[in-house]
């Protein structure tokens, strides 16, 4: 069997030990991979360079396509990028996989029976980082969803429930409030699990479905979900199991791979010996699934359950009643590598029956609906508080067929038949509708906007309003 090539970097801080300890593991194991290593992360940042990752960095993960990972220190102040943002977006990584298992009794846990796994959208939704100071009292952050990320993302869970052979999948957003962005990842994923009818499905609103996450983790199996939300439980359920140094995780998309633990630098602790390289393990494991290595991921993870089981526990997860032998990282990696071959007792023994590595189609685009301009959206700073005075200068710059709809601040719809109580800053939103049947023409939205500034109304950004196939596009106001 030839060997693979995958780019590491041995990151900051307790970097360097957990990666010497994986690197041991994976050598011991005889899987049959080959380092190349990189630098990335403090040292690059404080150079000068804002990334913290340089171009041959880059060429090596390309030509490669698989990157293990260790923890990175990013400098504090301003002007430094998150390199695992920046890494996710610029290699396509759509899919952040954490499993989250609970090894009870051995790690103290609320929840013994918890084994599930969350898949998080890693590209888009507010982490888009579009932001902006629009008035002096308001701040817009605009959450993008879209339909070839929210495709991929719900396919990937699906795809590996099947490779995984596990039972069900759940959907969390928020598409009571949030009808057009969250509300198109919920209608994808109702479309998509027609298509998969062995494995059951559920939705659940993020609010309670998080709550549910906290209480009885072991009613769910694959969570999937947008990316902030799932940034969010994801490190939720990571620390109910017992502790967030144990997990691993994956990024992953169409050409290459990022593996991880999902714990910092940890640099208070570097350079002592005593960090438990468990999170970085598993991510090795979740790597060499990845690349159709099954049976050294199964031996290396069989190796990891039974020596937590065995009860030697690095000082993190030591516990003087159940532990048995508190042990640095060096003698608890020697430990793994004497069980390799071993198979937990008590806790569940790993088996991945699968020799090829999970394969997803490429994404194609769906035929384009029948796309309508029916209004738009004028969004104005204004110093008053009654909106029927801001109403009134605006219904004098109407167009004959574009005329003051509505207007909202803070999303409540305040005019016409607006209440006194409502609070109102200095954004809002004017929504003017097209009064025929026909398209607008974008000459007459210019229009109004050339007839406001000559008012000297202060617009500060505009949103046309469309149709798609007949079907309103864009979200009411609150109270209309």
């Amino acid at each position: 069997m030839g060997k693979t090539t995958i780019t590491i970097a041995k990151g900051d801080g307790i970097g360097p030990e957990i990666m010497d300890a994986t690197l041991k593991i994976l050598k011991a194991s005889g899987a049959p991979v080959q380092t190349e290593e990189i630098e990335i992360g403090e040292k690059i940042y404080l150079s000068g360079n804002t990334a913290g990752i340089e171009k041959n960095a880059w060429e090596s993960i390309i030509k490669n396509k698989v990157f293990l990972k260790a923890p990175i220190t990013t400098p504090q102040g301003g002007g430094y990028k998150s390199l695992n943002v920046t890494m996710r977006k610029t290699l396509g990584l759509y899919a952040n996989v954490r499993p989250c298992v609970s090894f009870h009794p051995y790690i103290k846990t609320k929840h013994p029976k918890m084994d599930l796994v969350i898949i998080r959208e890693n590209e888009e939704d507010l982490y888009a980082g579009i932001e902006h100071q629009q008035t002096d009292e308001v701040v817009q952050c605009l959450k993008l969803i879209s339909r070839p990320g929210c495709e991929k993302i719900i396919r990937y869970a699906f795809e590996y429930a099947k490779y995984y052979d596990r039972k069900k999948v759940t959907c969390f957003t928020k598409d009571n409030i949030m009808k057009q962005t969250d509300g198109l990842f919920h209608s994808i994923f109702n479309e998509i699990a027609k298509e998969y009818p062995t494995i059951e499905n559920e939705h659940w609103i993020i609010d309670i479905g998080a709550a549910k996450v906290a209480d009885s983790p072991e009613d769910f199996d694959v969570i999937v979900m947008p990316n902030l939300y799932g940034d969010v439980v994801s490190d939720i359920a990571a620390q109910i199991t017992g502790s967030v140094g144990l997990a691993g995780s994956s990024n992953i998309g169409e050409t290459c791979s990022m593996f991880e633990a999902i714990h910092g630098s940890a640099s208070t602790i570097a350079g002592q010996n005593i960090a438990n390289p468990s999170g970085l393990i598993q991510a090795s494991v979740m790597m060499l699934n990845h690349i159709g290595l099954n049976n050294f991921a199964e031996k290396i993870q069989n190796a990891l359950l039974k020596t937590i089981e065995d009860g030697i526990h690095t000082v993190d997860i030591y516990d003087e009643n159940v532990s048995k032998q508190k042990v640095n990282t060096e003698e608890f990696t020697e430990a793994v590598i004497k069980n390799l071959g071993n198979h937990p007792k008590y806790l569940p023994q790993v088996v991945f029956n699968n020799s090829k590595p999970l394969q997803l189609p490429k994404y194609v685009r769906k035929q384009p609906r029948t796309k309508k301009l029916v209004g738009v959206d004028v969004f104005v700073d204004w110093q008053g508080s009654a909106a029927a005075e801001l109403a009134n200068k605006l219904q004098q710059i109407s167009s004959n067929n574009l005329k003051l709809n509505m207007i909202t601040n803070r999303g409540v719809k305040v005019w016409p038949n607006g209440f006194d109580e409502t609070f109102c800053t200095d954004h809002w939103r004017c929504r003017f509708i097209h009064q025929s049947e026909s398209m607008i023409e974008p000459k007459e939205i210019a229009s109004v906007l050339f007839d406001a500034a000559e008012k000297q109304i202060d617009i500060i950004k505009t949103e046309n309003l469309y149709e798609f196939d007949g079907i309103k596009a864009y979200s009411l106001g609150q109270g209309q």
